[in-house]
């Protein structure tokens, strides 16, 4: 039995983006409670040169909304990346996911030997099979920046938990 590429990724980026909402809530929740600014825990990293909880959000939204597109033949949105709060982060989240939901399941049909061209026109340009790219890069890539931004809120204090992490299946 094969899986689509569709069932592979839409659902996993939807799952785990609803749990990082709900994340960022208590996140600042936590921080309220506790009368922490909410800008220590926004720009917090695990280590100097390392993006802040805010960029890995950002990131990790880029990559599911990347990929998804990417793999379905639509044109990747372009977001600014200027959220500064955790309210602009949530929405965020939750424009990514509507993107997400706005491509049809068929649009991913034949996505697994489609090539994609990561970074077009430049020295790093690189062109990669569609399930490749899905399952080496791109998949990884999103669990890095979501598992980081992740743990620094929970090496801050925000009381998550697995459960958390990984949100209603």
């Amino acid at each position: 039995m094969t899986i689509s590429m569709h069932a592979a990724s839409v659902p996993v980026f939807k799952q785990l983006l609803g749990a990082l909402g709900d994340v960022l809530a208590k996140a600042e929740a936590h921080a309220a409670e506790k009368k922490i600014a909410s800008d220590a825990l926004l720009q917090a990293r695990l280590f100097p040169d390392m993006f802040p909880l805010t960029r890995q959000v950002q990131i990790a939204c880029d990559f599911a909304k990347g990929v998804s597109a990417r793999l379905a033949g639509a044109d990747v949105p372009v977001y600014e990346d200027k959220e500064t709060t955790f309210e602009e982060l949530r929405g965020l989240v939750a424009k990514t996911i509507a993107f997400i939901d706005s491509l049809d399941a068929k649009q991913f049909d034949g996505s697994e030997i489609r090539e994609i061209t990561l970074r077009p026109g430049t020295p790093k340009e690189r062109k990669i099979a569609g399930q490749a790219y899905l399952l080496s890069y791109g998949l990884p890539q999103f669990f890095f920046h979501l598992t980081t931004a992740y743990a620094l809120l929970r090496h801050n204090g925000v009381e998550i938990g697995k459960k958390d992490y990984m949100g209603a299946f």
